[in-house]
């Protein structure tokens, strides 16, 4: 017998602000057709002024914790990914425990940028194996907005804001991949490329928030290599083959990326789990966002075997490799 992070039920959280390539098009020298064929992004949602990266974990939190049945004292580690804190400290996570009512166990942020959702996983999932914790609450959440440049067109129409979250709990499998819950997962960084997309600010560096900077050829370059790479290990590790994941939940940066990938493990498209249109890059939000509407609108049922991927800044990449 060994312990496995069973997904008892994943929310999500959509500030009610959503912008359409058209309205910026009216502030920045861009068009609907000239974002759509470059990313397939057609809108984005952004936060309210006052609308904080706690803010939309709490109401996803919310949400994730309903739907998995299960109440806020029953949670004794909360994972937060992002990489809009509230405050420079302390962790953003222990805001959203305080407004969960969550009396009891440990919260914390971790940050990966928009890798952030797997690393956050992979952590929670070694607290639940280990014995560390017994229910974990993961959220990935982002007031991306709030780091970009409104006068870089290659950056700003790219990004979004949102919040989803995923109730995991620590159960008995037999160690096969018939198991429910986390099969594996597949963390991933090489700072030698820190400088491909990076935030040029911080409170070491300059004292400032900064904006988002983004060599967009370099991290495609890479994006569609490195994510095809640690999907085929996370595949290896548990003996499997592509033609034997039910749905490829990747990072939500660009169509183009996620086609490509596709591409490199012959697997349909059919089978992807893609948001972007509707969502924009909302990075470390990305993948849970995904989860949730696929979860909600039945297509992923118990049973199925889920693979996420994502590549963001540093560069940090990863995977994980889920039996819902």
């Amino acid at each position: 017998m060994v312990l496995r992070s069973r997904i008892l039920g994943c929310g999500a959280y959509l500030p009610p602000h959503e912008v359409t390539n058209h309205e910026l098009a009216q502030r920045v020298d861009t068009s609907d057709d000239w974002i759509v064929q470059r990313t397939g992004i057609r809108s984005r949602h952004i936060a309210a002024a006052g609308e904080t990266t706690s803010h939309l974990a709490t109401k996803a939190a919310h949400n994730a914790l309903e739907k998995a049945g299960v109440t806020p004292n029953d949670v004794d580690l909360l994972v937060l990914a992002t990489t809009t804190p509230d405050n420079t400290f302390p962790a953003t996570a222990v805001k959203v425990q305080a407004a969960l009512g969550m009396t009891r166990g440990v919260a914390f942020d971790v940050q990966a940028v928009c890798s952030g959702f797997i690393y956050a996983l992979a952590v929670a999932d070694n607290f639940l194996k280990t014995g560390q914790a017994r229910t974990a609450l993961v959220i990935g959440a982002e007031t991306f907005s709030r780091l970009l440049d409104w006068e870089d067109r290659t950056t700003c129409v790219l990004f979004g804001d949102g919040a989803a979250a995923m109730v995991l709990q620590a159960a008995p499998g037999e160690g096969n991949t018939a198991d429910r819950g986390v099969l594996s997962t597949h963390l991933h960084s090489d700072g030698r490329h820190y400088e491909a997309l990076y935030v040029d600010g911080g409170p070491s560096s300059t004292g400032t928030t900064g904006h988002v900077r983004m060599q967009g050829q370099e991290v495609f370059r890479h994006a569609v290599l490195r994510l095809s790479q640690v999907v085929e290990e996370a595949l290896a590790a548990n003996g499997l083959k592509a033609d034997d994941i039910d749905w490829l939940v990747p990072h939500q940066a660009n169509i183009r990326i996620i086609e490509g990938t596709a591409r490199k493990l012959k697997l349909p498209l059919e089978k992807v789990v893609v948001t972007v249109d509707h969502h924009g890059n909302t990075s470390a939000a990305s993948i849970p966002l995904a989860l949730a509407e696929a979860c909600a609108d039945g297509r992923i049922k118990s049973g199925d075997l889920v693979l996420m991927e994502a590549i963001g800044g540093g560069l940090a990449w990863g995977s994980a490799l889920v039996r819902w």
